[in-house]
């Protein structure tokens, strides 16, 4: 008998409630804007290099948030250069939503935006389709390779167009999160015949290792309150499960003792920390920064 369960991504919906929530709930945008705001623009200031244009390609850039607040950063650290700047997200949506934050926020005239509603493999195929030579200043791939069929190629493909002094930034959890911890225990039953969004930076660095790339990695510790998940019946609990699980209506469509299992494996050490009656989630990230050239052995 086929299973009930059902993949969050299919049900766009349901998905844009779920990460709305997980973003209310959780550190992930604070800890990702102190990143961008403290330590990314000493990493942008090569990538400018005297140049008067830079070419930025954000890959799943989603509504938009932390792509605006990169470039404010890259403004200030290069305030005479000019921007073309590749969106490729594949959410309607989501596209809608970040070309309204750009119409409401002043002084981006130094950015053209072109506007692709399309996934990173489609984006790579047009790219190659039309035998383009641009090259790119800085990429960013924010929280997305858990989308793509092939992270590995992904990767390749994108690294491919950076330039000279380019960087490729990637942000992802890391293999010590509650996530990974999760999701490896539970991944057959949640992603059947799938391989499932189980991919962390231990998974990246090994990529990057095999390949002799030169790259440096910050963490970004971050937590979730996830305490409503333990209340039968809260609508934002369940919204929350269908999140962590990425299965839609997980709580309602699970088999007894899956759904059993996973509540109990969420308390754990593994996953999270109990504290004045909170279940705090861990939802620790990695930013990896690569660069264009290999490493020198």
């Amino acid at each position: 008998m086929a299973s009930p369960l059902r993949s969050l991504v299919n049900d766009d919906s349901r998905y844009q409630k779920s990460f709305q929530l997980f973003l209310e709930r959780s550190s992930e945008h604070q800890c990702m804007q102190d990143f961008i705001h403290n330590i990314l623009p000493d990493i942008l200031t090569s990538v400018g290099d005297g140049k008067s244009h830079l070419n930025v390609i954000g890959v799943g850039s989603g509504a938009g948030e932390m792509d605006l607040e990169i470039f404010s950063e890259l403004h200030q650290k290069h305030p005479g250069v000019t921007v073309d700047n590749e969106v490729v997200e594949p959410n309607s949506q989501q596209l809608h939503n970040y070309k309204a934050a750009v119409s409401q926020k002043p002084g981006l005239y130094y950015i053209k935006f072109t506007w692709n509603q399309t996934t990173a493999s489609e984006f790579e195929e047009h790219w190659k389709e039309k035998k383009m030579t641009k090259k790119a200043d800085f990429i960013h791939m924010i929280q997305m390779l858990y989308f793509v069929k092939d992270p590995e190629a992904t990767i390749n493909f994108f690294h491919s167009l950076l330039n000279k002094n380019g960087k490729l930034l990637i942000i992802q959890m890391t293999a010590t999160s509650g996530w990974e911890k999760l999701w490896q225990k539970y991944r057959n039953q949640l992603f059947k015949g799938e391989r499932g969004p189980c991919v962390t930076t231990g998974d990246i660095k090994t990529i990057l290792d095999s390949k002799g790339l030169s790259y440096q990695s910050y963490e970004l510790p971050s937590e979730m309150d996830i305490t409503k998940c333990f209340t039968e019946g809260d609508e934002k609990g369940e919204l929350l499960l269908d999140f962590l699980t990425q299965l839609v209506n997980f709580s309602q469509t699970a088999p007894a003792e899956l759904k059993a299992g996973v509540l109990d494996f969420l308390r754990q050490p593994d996953c999270s920390v109990e504290s004045n009656g909170q279940v705090i989630f861990n939802n620790t990230m990695e930013v990896i920064v690569i660069n264009q050239l290999r490493r020198v052995c």
